[in-house]
């Protein structure tokens, strides 16, 4: 009844914007075939970014596409997280019922942190992977809804967002990829100051190919006339009219509207000139009743109930007097989405709330949270806690505000918003010395300790176990798990070091172990240094304790730490001693984490491997009883990776495969689904699955944050492209993973070395490669870590062996092979697959020397082919054969070189198999099927097409000569000896003369150089 009343400031007829709507139509019709996009639409307040939306939205509605939106709330609504994903969730079930419950099947308890219709919401834990859930499974909901149809979701206000919403966002743009969804976002750039949180949020959204920033600009002469000439019903307005119009209101819509309606109205005054006068003249032509209705509404919130409004007002027969003028001029009007009013414009509302005085503003606050407590059910349960609480906190009444921040700081933890559950916790903390001690007994409930936090009961001296008081230490340590799991670690380091001054060490030991433990968390997720201290010293204040759930945490953090960096036997102990006193407190989760961990150093340290297996294996079946999710994962992932490094790489793409199908049903793809996809793609290259393994990383593209486990993926990256031959991307990919891996953790930076030696090494710089191995080899080396170090050695020593003969890199090599075999004899092989690595080594260690024969390559093959892998096999089968040819058996050899062939081009290692078929044409072997086998063997030249003159040029080339010395050894000129350079390079397709003697060198185009005597 109300909205009917409504008069006419807008204008009936859509004005302008006609690119912005194309451009909204072309990212509809882009998403409708399947490709995601993002809209993000920016302008003044003002400019008539809601009315762009509502008239897109409405021609998309015409067409049948499924849309729904909601706003954030304004400056104020501290600590209520998912606002206008709630509501437009809301909407889209007033719309759709049954259809949205079946789309959120199987999801209905993490989609009731969003929306409380979804029925309870599940009882897991509120955690960090309970968030990353609570968005893989919003993303999966909006996926479904858009399968058959187009959707759109617009989400209005964006720079009033808070950080949970705007996280969500992005994690819908991030991640929604072959569906059929537009995401469209509105928010006003001319509140985005400096520091604004929206800048960076906008700037990084802008990078994505999907996104695209729409920048509304004010109207011309043209555009004022024609929407005054809706607004006030005439074809044509006066040109005098318009031009003041246009010059008061700078062609901004809302403002032009504002004028138009006084003017219809009979100012008195004229046209106002200031911003304040155009956003309040209709509001002072109201009645004294309508404008004190309206000071209330403005503090009530962006939209306030009508009975919160009646309470307040206590007096509903001039409420809805006053609430029908304020319609009925325009500046309320009826919330579409339940019985309640909201400004029609924030503006409006923003000059209202302004205009009030500070005492009045305290007493209208503390009427609605007065109104409120007495009455609950006056607004939604899931609206209600931060509603409360920002009540109180602006009525200025600190006692009342400390405790219902706290209670609205819990409910934004159930909703895992931790986010906003941080914002009010510091609330909290800024009000804890406004309030008397005596206040505060029989108010504060205690929290309920999701973590091993010992929480404390009082400040006294006397600490009391039994009391249930919550005290300022309390509210610390939630603050810092908060600060954790929000991402903002930096806010959380500063907040435990707050804590620790305030813990006396001697008298609560536990107590300051927990807040360094969570120090050292926050200093690994930051790739800073410290945290092996903060474990070291956390350790000491426990070690002597009691058992309890801290002592067991800080033991099974210190153990699964070191097991990363240097895995040593006195981790073992520790790890054993965190698993009993765990099983004796309760902490099951705690307890299987060192189980784990157990596991990974007893296969690191002990000689029986397969031990180590069944202790993981075990470690991961009870978690499975247990239901802990993200702890099965990370069972998953060290199982998978210590299977791999066994060799039993089918195994551990089982492993992975199972773990990553669990991520992305409980919502944790993003997470530590990451890892577990470089885990999949890494035991699928191993066993030349490479398209797999390449879909498989390209789906991680997709999921995967920015950043996360970069080093991982980018490495695995730069061996895929190795392995094609584009040794650019590899080296670029490189310097990535490089880039990343600012920790340096063994398990990413040995690998990665080893990538680095590989590129350098087929790119024909030794001298780079050497320095890449010696590098990694510069540090004592830790126990452990048998799969990564065996291959790292081998292909360093292949290195040397393949610039044997080349003088530039003949200075050194002897302390390169020195520093390979003093760290080989460290290595004590456990399985197969190390055995066969370690007779690889043996070989080209000999080879590097000139000695090796037939007899190393055969005992390397014997030991790798049981492992059923395409590499080494291939790398041992091609130096089998290579010697067999030079030992004089052709058959043998040709047939080593055949089977080499074969694995190398099921595994797409097109280095590989150019070096198998440049030395089987050398030899005039036959090793593909249909070829023909040559008469005689092709001399070095023929199989480049170089001349011999050529050929004598890069003879003397690989020997490490100049220009100047080539023409004096050939009786030519040395300009001559240039030209045969240049043409040398271009048939080999290298870049330099660095690089055709490494060539040379590695594939022997001149072996009678390279043999020792007897040979």
């Amino acid at each position: 009844m109300l909205a009917s009343m409504q008069q006419t400031s807008v204008s009936p007829v859509f004005v302008g914007r006609d690119p912005e709507l194309t451009d909204l139509a072309d990212a509809l019709r882009r998403a409708g075939r399947g490709e995601p996009q993002t809209v993000l639409i920016g302008g003044e307040a003002g400019v008539g970014k809601t009315r762009l939306l509502e008239e897109f939205l409405r021609q998309a509605d015409d067409q049948g596409v499924l849309t729904t939106d909601g706003g954030c709330l304004e400056v104020g609504a501290e600590g209520l997280p998912y606002a206008p994903l709630a509501t437009a969730l809301r909407r889209l079930h007033r719309c759709l019922g049954t259809e949205l419950e079946n789309a959120a099947a199987g999801m209905e308890g993490h989609l009731a942190r969003l929306l409380p219709d979804f029925g309870e919401a599940d009882g897991e834990p509120n955690d960090e992977y309970g968030r990353a859930r609570l968005f893989e499974h919003t993303t999966r909901l909006f996926e479904r809804l858009g399968t058959d149809r187009t959707f759109v979701l617009a989400v209005e206000d964006l720079h009033w967002s808070d950080r949970s919403t705007r996280e969500l966002f992005a994690y819908l743009v991030r991640t929604l990829h072959r569906a059929r969804v537009l995401l469209v976002a509105t928010y006003r750039s001319d509140d985005l100051h400096r520091r604004h949180p929206l800048r960076p949020f906008l700037a990084e959204l802008e990078r994505l190919r999907t996104v695209r920033r729409l920048e509304l600009e004010r109207f011309g002469p043209g555009e004022v006339a024609a929407q005054l000439a809706g607004i006030l019903g005439t074809a044509v307005p006066d040109r005098q009219l318009v031009e003041r119009i246009h010059r008061r209101s700078e062609g901004n819509p809302f403002f032009v509207e504002e004028l138009a309606a006084a003017l219809r109205e009979g100012c008195s005054t004229g046209l106002p000139d200031s911003l304040r006068d155009i956003l309040l003249v209709r509001v002072e032509a109201l009645d004294e009743e309508t404008q004190r209705v309206l000071r209330l509404a403005a503090e009530g919130g962006s939209c306030v109930e009508h009975a919160l409004l009646a309470a307040v007002l206590e007096d509903e027969e001039r409420l809805i007097g006053s609430l029908r003028a304020a319609v009925g001029a325009n500046i309320l009007r009826p919330d579409p989405d339940g019985d309640g009013y909201r400004f029609r414009h924030a503006l409006v509302r923003e000059a209202v709330s302004d205009d009030l005085l500070p005492g009045e503003r305290h007493r209208i606050n503390r009427r609605f949270a007065e109104a409120l407590e007495a009455e609950p059910q006056l607004v939604g349960a899931d609206v209600r806690p931060a509603r409360l609480a920002n009540y109180w906190y602006h009525a200025h009444d600190p006692a009342r505000a400390l405790p219902t921040a706290l209670d609205a700081a819990r409910a934004a933890r159930r909703r895992n918003a931790f986010a906003e559950q941080l914002r009010m916790l510091e609330r909290a903390l800024e009000l804890w010395d406004e309030v008397p001690t005596e206040h505060l007994a029989g108010t504060l409930r205690p929290y309920d300790w999701a973590e091993t936090y010992p929480p404390c009961s009082c400040d006294d001296d006397h600490h009391d176990e039994d009391c249930d008081r919550l005290c300022l230490i309390d509210v610390l340590a939630e603050a810092v798990v908060a600060a954790r799991r929000s991402g903002d670690r930096e806010r959380g380091l500063s907040l435990a070091k707050r804590a620790l001054k305030l813990v006396d060490e001697a008298e609560h030991p536990a107590r300051a172990a927990w807040f360094r433990i969570n120090r050292a968390r926050m200093l690994g997720h930051l790739r800073r240094s410290g945290d092996e201290e903060e474990i070291a010293y956390a350790h000491r204040l426990v070690e002597h304790l009691p058992p309890s759930a801290v002592q067991a945490e800080v033991f099974a953090l210190g153990a699964g730490a070191g097991m990363l960096s240097n895995p040593r036997p006195e981790l073992v102990v520790l790890a054993e001693r965190a698993a009993r006193i765990a099983r004796e407190v309760g902490a099951h989760t705690v307890e299987q984490h060192a189980l784990m961990t157990l596991g990974g150093l007893r296969n690191d340290l002990d000689a029986d491997p397969e031990a180590a297996v069944a202790q993981l294996t075990a470690a991961v079946e009870a978690t499975r009883r247990l239901g802990a999710t993200d702890l099965l994962l990370r069972g998953l992932n060290n199982l998978s990776s210590l299977l791999r490094g066994l060799g039993r790489a089918e195994q551990a793409a089982e492993l992975a495969r199972e773990g990553l199908d669990s991520a992305r049903r409980n919502g944790l793809q993003r997470n530590i689904g990451t890892i577990l996809t470089g885990n999949l793609a890494e035991a699928l290259i191993d066993l030349g699955r490479i398209d797999e393994a390449e879909l498989v990383l390209a789906e991680g593209d997709l999921t995967s944050p920015t950043g996360t486990h970069a080093e991982f993926l980018d490495r695995l990256r730069g061996e895929l492209a190795l392995l094609r031959g584009d040794l650019a991307a590899a080296a670029a990919l490189l310097a990535q993973a490089r880039a990343a891996n600012r920790v340096g953790q063994i398990q990413h930076s040995v690998p990665i070395s080893r990538l680095a030696v590989r590129t350098a090494a087929l790119a024909g710089r030794p001298l780079e490669a050497r320095a890449e191995l010696l590098a990694a080899l510069a540090e004592d080396f830790p126990c452990g870590y048998l799969a990564d170090f065996f291959p790292l050695l081998v292909d360093g020593a292949g290195a040397e062996a393949d610039s044997r003969g080349l003088p530039e890199a003949e200075e050194g090599r002897a302390a390169a092979l020195a520093r390979i075999v003093e760290v080989a004899s460290g290595l004590t092989p456990t399985a197969p697959l190390h055995h066969g690595w370690a007779r690889l080594l043996d070989g080209e260690l000999a080879r590097a020397e000139g000695a090796d024969t037939p007899a190393h390559w055969a005992a390397a093959v014997e030991r790798l082919r049981p492992t059923g892998l395409p590499y080494p096999l291939a790398l041992a089968l091609l130096r089998a054969g290579e010697a067999e040819v030079l030992a004089g058996r052709r058959e043998a050899g040709a047939e080593l070189l055949r089977e080499a062939r074969e694995l190398a081009s099921v595994r797409g290692d097109a280095g590989l198999r150019a070096e198998i078929d440049a030395l089987a044409e050398r030899a005039g072997l036959a090793v593909v099927a249909g070829r023909p086998v040559p008469a005689a063997a092709p001399s070095a030249g023929e199989s480049f097409g170089l001349t011999p003159r050529e050929r004598d040029v890069l003879r003397l080339l690989a020997r490490g000569r100049t220009n100047r010395q080539i023409a004096e050894e050939l009786y030519i000129s040395p300009k001559t000896a240039s030209v045969h350079v240049s043409n040398i390079l271009g048939k080999l397709a290298v870049a330099g003369r660095g690089e055709a003697a490494a060539l040379a060198h590695r594939l022997r185009l001149f072996p009678e150089d390279l043999a020792p005597a007897g040979r």
